[in-house]
């Protein structure tokens, strides 16, 4: 009975509200478990006004928002969770209140509220960065709107790690998870395709009937290609990465098809000294030699540019030379500055993390696979024999 005189008071007292909530049966708890209750409930009162602990708080409360709006409190908590009817003057005009005498939202009351913790997990094995920090950038800009926090496990390839991190994202109940990865056709070490909360992938391999997200390399080469012919180079060579990666087909394919079967694909891997290494072999061969190279990523295309250089071949005007990644710390800092392809990562997170808001909120979303095209930024490296001469 003791829970109905309560109900009824329009002020809940601490002791009554945590005898209530812990069985209100005669039983006996300890001081610290009334203290943790009591801590909950004061925390509930700041989210919906209700005088719990009796006194005064320094955190404003929704019944001072009310109040500097002159509204009801349930019209203000409307107005600023953007549900129920009233008039878009009404809702702005509170959150403009609310927002300038320094109104804070409960978290958690507004979890326990929504059943979200407002929360989303980013998991990645490129433990170096290259690709998850401008995913993540993205995903952080489309979320941050919408009051969602990102936090990124790295599991490097270790199965067992990467189960752990799942594991403890699960715990935190985040409302989604945010799969990425240092290439396209590689999944993550972990089996993602059954859990009770949305998953996204991107610039990785997703799991059958999911929603991948990634950069369109073939259009990305296509790009760089087409420029260099349209600036009058015809001796274009292609030096890449290792032939296994399907990103690297990709790009051969489309170079390909732009600039025919002339020069050859030098396949290695990704690095500078690679892109040394190809050069020395690209200039032994007797015959005419490249007016162009593009470049499987930025590193290589530096290391080609350094070659070049020792020859004492001119970029560009003698070869242009065009990179991919747009890697700003190399692409910027070549001499000179460097032509490239950008994959346009931080727009794959944004799409991402928008896609996984809406998964978690229930709207609907088609499975598939994305591709987000890529951005050809164009700096000093490549320039026409017209503009240079």
């Amino acid at each position: 009975m003791r829970a109905r005189s309560c109900s009824r008071h329009p002020y809940y007292s601490a002791t009554a509200l945590a005898d209530w909530t812990l069985g209100g049966n005669g039983k006996t708890f300890s001081h610290l478990t009334c203290e943790l209750v009591k801590a909950f409930l004061s925390s509930l009162q700041k989210e919906e006004g209700l005088n719990i602990l009796g006194g005064k708080g320094g955190r404003i409360t929704i019944h001072e928002v009310a109040a500097a709006a002159a509204v009801s409190i349930s019209t203000a908590s409307k107005a600023l969770n953007d549900t129920g009817r009233m008039g878009s003057e009404t809702r702005e005009r509170v959150k403009r209140i609310a927002a300038e005498i320094g109104y804070r939202p409960n978290a958690l009351a507004r979890g326990l509220l929504s059943k979200r913790s407002f929360t989303v997990g980013l998991l990645t094995n490129d433990t170096y960065g290259r690709f998850t920090l401008p995913v993540m950038a993205g995903i952080s800009d489309a979320l941050v709107d919408h009051g969602v926090s990102v936090f990124l496990c790295a599991i490097e390839d270790d199965p067992a790690l990467a189960q752990i991190h799942v594991d403890a994202m699960l715990d935190k109940q985040v409302d989604g998870i945010i799969a990425t990865g240092k290439r396209l056709d590689r999944r993550l070490p972990v089996d993602l395709s059954n859990l009770h909360v949305p998953v996204v992938y991107a610039f990785t391999e997703g799991t059958q009937n999911s929603v991948t997200f990634r950069s369109d390399d073939e259009q990305g080469a296509r790009l760089a290609v087409e420029w260099l012919v349209k600036i009058g180079r015809r001796r274009i060579a292609h030096i890449t990465g290792p032939e296994d990666f399907f990103s690297v087909r990709e790009r051969a394919g489309a170079y390909h098809e732009v600039a025919g079967h002339r020069e050859p694909v030098l396949y290695g891997v990704w690095s500078e000294s690679w892109g040394h290494d190809a050069v020395e072999q690209l200039w032994k061969r007797p015959g005419e030699k490249p007016d162009a190279l593009f470049c499987g990523n930025d590193q290589i295309a530096r290391g080609a540019v350094d070659a070049l250089r020792e020859r004492g071949v001119k970029v560009p005007q003698d070869v242009s030379v065009i990179g991919f990644d747009n890697w700003e710390i190399v692409a910027a800092q070549t001499r000179p500055p460097l032509t490239t392809v950008d994959m346009e990562l931080k727009e794959l997170g944004r799409q991402a993390g928008l896609t996984v808001l809406a998964l978690a909120e229930g709207r609907p979303v088609e499975p598939g696979v994305r591709k987000l095209p890529c951005r050809l930024i164009v700096r000093q490296s490549c320039g026409s024999k017209a503009s240079t001469e």
